[in-house]
């Protein structure tokens, strides 16, 4: 994005409220952050696209970093998901379980 901006840390990062108002507005995070990967997904698969090339908004980092930090990023937080529903005992029996 040519006009991206930097945003200022941490404030610009965190949302006002410590939880979505309603399930609509959960449902609408969902969707963005689904929406993005999609975006990201269609970033990295543009055969038209360098990797290797810099991102306008940076002297160094590459689109391959970035999207590797993205990757590694969401993997963490869903393990993070993962291990809470498994303590509060919300994740699904196995398939194999009898």
């Amino acid at each position: 994005d040519p006009d991206y901006e930097a945003h200022d840390w941490p404030d610009d990062y965190w949302p006002d409220a410590p939880a979505p108002p309603d399930a609509a507005a959960w449902d609408d995070c969902v969707a963005q952050v689904q929406s993005d990967q999609a975006a990201l997904c269609d970033l990295v698969t543009d055969e038209t696209l360098d990797l290797y090339d810099t991102v306008p908004s940076s002297d160094e980092h590459t689109y391959l970093r970035e999207a590797m930090l993205v990757a590694d990023h969401n993997a963490y937080h869903i393990g993070q998901i993962v291990t809470v529903r498994r303590q509060l005992g919300l994740w699904p029996p196995s398939s194999d379980a009898e």
